[in-house]
């Protein structure tokens, strides 16, 4: 299914979505093979009683817990990068998720075993300003390509917010009033477009032409 579209903001593009790594399908699939032999071993023994129901109840009881819930997790767990932010969504029915605008990306880190790097998957850290702090996505498929891109789409939208800020900052000289020209600065710094040691700067300044 693919990102819906409307979530995304007006000049916000997709780079790239995934699900995690196949490998968190192979216990699923080992314990549906396990139920299903014993099923079928009940099954062609001849002696159907109480207890032979008990124990296909037990089986059918299991599968569900150990071969579908880690399914339905695998299916509803997605990954988005973005231009602007990086993604996660968990749940099927309650739902959770994840965002990191990527300015505030300051570090990410990928891990791999052996085994790992020979099917493609292992865990990536993401570190952040801010009170989200560390974020940590495990079983995503090559981490370490992953890990090059976001550093790539990060790098891209930093310059693009520098482009942003430096027009704007001919702008917020703009109006004659400075009570109006400290509104629009606060209003710059919330937006994130200037850094904390920028509107210090700027506004010192203002209240110095005041």
């Amino acid at each position: 299914m693919p990102w819906p579209e409307d979530v995304l903001t007006t000049d916000e593009k997709i780079v790239t979505s995934f699900r995690q790594h196949w490998k968190l399908l192979i216990i699923p699939i080992g314990w549906f093979i396990l139920a299903m032999a014993i099923v079928i071993f009940v099954i062609a023994v001849d002696w159907w009683n109480p207890l032979e129901w008990v124990l296909i109840a037990v089986v059918v009881g299991g599968a569900i817990w150990l071969i579908v819930r880690p399914i339905v997790s695998w299916a509803t767990t997605r990954y988005v990068l973005t231009t602007e932010r990086l993604i996660t969504r968990h749940g099927l029915i309650a739902k959770s998720g994840v965002e990191i605008p990527l300015e505030r990306i300051t570090n990410v880190n990928f891990s791999q075993s052996v085994f790992e790097r020979m099917l493609g998957a292992g865990d990536l850290l993401v570190e952040s300003a801010g009170s989200g702090g560390q974020s940590r996505f495990s079983n995503i498929p090559h981490p370490d390509d992953f890990a090059a891109l976001l550093y790539k789409v990060r790098e891209e939208r930093s310059l693009q917010l520098q482009g942003h800020s430096t027009v704007t900052n001919t702008t917020v000289e703009a109006p004659s009033d400075a009570t109006e020209r400290l509104q629009r600065l606060k209003q710059l710094h919330n937006d994130g477009i200037l850094t904390d040691e920028e509107y210090a700067e700027k506004r010192a300044k203002l209240v110095d032409e005041i």
